[in-house]
């Protein structure tokens, strides 16, 4: 079929009738012309939405026309190609419809196009006048204000009020008739007044000078006196030296040292005035002293001086060490934190010696950045102590001063701002540097005369004496105390590790004679540990135990039976007493959970605790809590029934004197010790 309708299309032939071909192709261009712009004005009259619905039904017209040549096309008859010319025919007529509504679709959108160009240049025109005007507006406010705001100079001079001047200043200078009806020449009149009387005052200025050089050639001739006494003396000083060491009197060394004193920054200052002064009046056995460079400390207030001849020289070098080598972020934020944590050159040191000749070395230094004081502690002893391995806690100087006062752990700075600058030089927290800079604890803080107040705005904090001087007394007892009891705790987990529960003679009297059960382990454990164990979940959730405590596990063993015991030392140990959890391993898991002779026993050391502090101070506390454990427990498995279904004596024969094996619907066992009559009863 394609063939035949190639054949059938006739050729398109040009006549030239003898015109040139140049004249005829100008001729078509001039009616192709005439054609275009008569489309564009066809389009103003022509409505869009007619030539869309001419536009659909053309569509649909090419769809029907193409359907039915394909229908004729399909049956294959001859006879059918007249009909399928025609069809063509009027395709071709609906494809130039479809053509020319495609042009005066293009026509309409330049149209279009050309005036929402016309319409937007408008817009920006009238855009750039308003911000033109706009700007004319704010230059002319700005002006305004300016005006408005102009200052004279004679505005920033402070004159004497209009009382004083009516009352004070010469009826020729003041003109009350004319000044009190005119502003202006009032407020001359009271600058001719001003400068009236800042001529008297520069009169009276220049007396005071020529007095005060007389007063200062006064002064001069009386420093030469005094300079010249200064070398005499000293001669007096040095020939007193050995009456000083003989009457035990140390004024050159206590001169010196509070020459050096004033060179400590405030802080540390009043620590040291406070100290000296309560060890003079109150304690004898606590030495005040003063470590450190005094040349640093120097330094540290002096300008730096301008050293021109060595900035000159060494430009070149600095050049080139810059171009060499940067500094990266992490160097430079590690020198900011070192700058951050700066100590002091100076420190304060304190000796506090107990009666025993065992001495409690504390050193206070002062982070000038942080405004804050920190401590660290030493001891020494008089004596060689024997090692035990449980007690290599006690004397630690990171937890030797540990809640010295409840609940400052010295872990964090005490100092609110100083999280802020934390925050600047990345660090997270004070606790990370405390065994290189020490713990700045509150009780530290208050002695040094520093108070951060966290319920009030923040004021620049100020060493204040009386602070220092009101905690002064009650902190050096409780550091003499925590030193003591510290120190007997050593000696006596020395024996607790060999098994052995030292009771003094003085407490003899709160146990019977014979006691079975025996001490066989006594170790120190980790506060993760502790918290694993089952039975001591009702000591943390009392808040009882916490990770600044001490914890250690006691074994005692009867027989067969064998009793654990989870101890938690606090750190105020023996005003706060330890805690006891037990669990007995007999015949099963027994703890204060399911049987409540163990809970009457936990009572027995933890609620009754007072009865066991013997001699005051109370250092002997822990030893008897463990003694009586070990009564309480042979009671415990004597007084136990014997089971019939074992054959053979019962294993734990009762050896001591009950009153009554069990009482009430508890059946609790008779736990108390009553001397000197040598038996067991109920509380």
């Amino acid at each position: 079929m394609s063939s035949e309708s190639s054949k059938k299309r006739k050729p398109k032939v040009i006549r030239t009738d003898g015109v040139p071909a140049e004249g005829k192709r100008g001729k078509g261009d001039t009616e192709q012309d005439a054609r275009y712009y008569s489309e564009e004005s066809e389009v103003d009259l022509r409505d869009p939405i007619k030539d869309y619905e001419l536009y659909r039904e053309t569509c649909q017209e090419l769809q029907r026309l193409m359907a039915e040549i394909q229908e004729l096309k399909s049956r294959g008859i001859k006879e059918n190609a007249s009909e399928i010319d025609e069809r063509r025919v009027q395709s071709c007529v609906h494809f130039m419809t479809l053509k020319k509504l495609n042009r005066l679709a293009h026509i309409r959108l330049k149209k279009g196009r050309d005036q929402t160009h016309e319409a937007k240049q408008k817009v920006d025109a009238y855009h750039l006048q308003l911000q033109n005007l706009l700007y004319e507006v704010m230059h002319l406010q700005k002006e305004i204000t300016k005006c408005l705001e102009f200052k004279s100079k004679h505005e920033e001079i402070e004159l004497v009020s209009l009382e004083e001047f009516y009352k004070e200043a010469p009826p020729e200078i003041s003109r009350p008739a004319i000044t009190l009806n005119e502003p202006h020449q009032q407020t001359l009149a009271r600058l001719d007044w001003e400068l009236e009387q800042r001529k008297r005052l520069a009169e009276k200025y220049k007396e005071c000078l020529t007095s005060k050089e007389k007063i200062l050639k006064e002064i001069e001739v009386k420093k030469e006196y005094l300079s010249s006494l200064q070398p005499r003396l000293n001669s007096i000083m040095q020939a007193s030296l050995p009456v000083q060491e003989y009457l035990f009197m140390p004024f050159d060394q206590a001169h010196k040292q509070y020459e050096t004193a004033r060179h400590l920054p405030p802080p540390l200052y009043v620590l040291f005035v406070q100290a000296s002064a309560y060890g003079q009046a109150c304690d004898k056995k606590l030495v005040v002293a003063i470590e450190g460079s005094v040349e640093e400390a120097k330094a540290l207030y002096k300008p730096p001086e301008d050293s021109q001849d060595d900035e000159s020289d060494s430009d070149a070098e600095e050049e080139q060490t810059t171009k060499r080598r940067r500094p990266t972020l992490g160097v430079q934020l590690d020198d900011k934190r070192k700058e951050m944590l700066k100590r002091h050159p100076l420190s304060v040191t304190l000796d506090l010696k107990c009666k025993d000749e065992n001495v409690l070395h504390l050193t206070f230094h002062y982070l000038m950045n942080l405004n804050v004081m920190t401590v660290k502690a030493k001891v020494t002893t008089a004596m060689e102590m024997t090692t035990a391995i449980s007690a290599g806690d006690l004397l630690s100087p990171d937890s030797l001063l540990n809640c010295l006062y409840p609940g400052d752990h010295g872990r964090k700075t005490p100092n609110p701002a100083n999280q802020f600058q934390f925050d600047k030089v990345g660090i997270l927290t004070l606790s990370d540097y405390v065994t290189e800079l020490g713990h700045p604890y509150v009780w530290v803080q208050k002695l040094g005369g520093l108070h951060f107040p966290k319920d009030q705005p923040q004021h620049t904090v100020a060493a204040d004496n009386s602070l220092s001087a009101s905690h002064m007394e009650l902190t050096v007892k409780l550091l003499r105390s925590r030193l003591q009891s510290r120190l007997a705790l050593h000696k006596q987990f020395a024996s607790l590790e060999h098994g052995v529960v030292p009771v003094s003679s003085e407490c003899q009297q709160l146990f019977p004679t014979k006691i079975v059960s025996r001490l066989v382990k006594w170790t120190a454990i980790p506060y993760e540990d502790y918290a694993e164990l089952p039975y001591t979940k009702d000591v943390i959730e009392a808040g009882l135990a916490e990770d600044t405590h001490l914890y250690y596990m006691a074994l005692i063993e009867r027989g067969t039976a064998k009793l654990q015991a989870a101890v938690v030392l606090n750190p105020g140990y023996s005003t706060l007493p330890p805690v006891f959890s037990l669990c007995l391993n007999w015949k099963g898991e027994r703890n204060s959970s399911n049987d409540d002779n163990i809970r009457a026993m936990e009572s027995e050391v933890n609620v009754y605790y007072k009865e066991l502090w013997g001699p005051k101070p109370g250092y002997q506390l822990l030893t008897n809590q463990l003694q009586r454990l070990c009564m309480v427990l042979d009671v415990y498995l004597e007084t136990e029934p014997h089971d019939p279904s074992v054959e053979g004596p019962k294993e734990f024969p009762q050896e001591k004197m009950c009153l009554r094996l069990v009482r009430g619907p508890l059946r609790l066992k008779p736990f108390k010790f009553n001397y000197p009559q040598g038996f067991f009863s109920h509380r």
